[in-house]
């Protein structure tokens, strides 16, 4: 299993901050709630690592 294996599972991503000055990523699929709490700056550098990854995606021939 890597990052490139495709998977036939459905889920659902929230993001947003919470009481406690977090930012959280919720992820629901079925059987399994997946929440994960970020301080401001890591959140940040996962937001900079997803736009980086997504310019390399579009680098990608299909």
């Amino acid at each position: 299993m890597g990052i490139n294996t495709e998977r036939d599972i459905e889920a659902n991503l929230q993001i947003g901050p919470t009481d406690q000055g977090m930012v959280r990523l919720f992820i629901e699929a079925p059987g399994v709630e997946i929440p994960m709490d970020f301080e401001p700056d890591e959140a940040r550098e996962i937001a900079e690592e997803i736009l980086a990854a997504a310019a390399a995606a579009e680098g990608v021939k299909r």
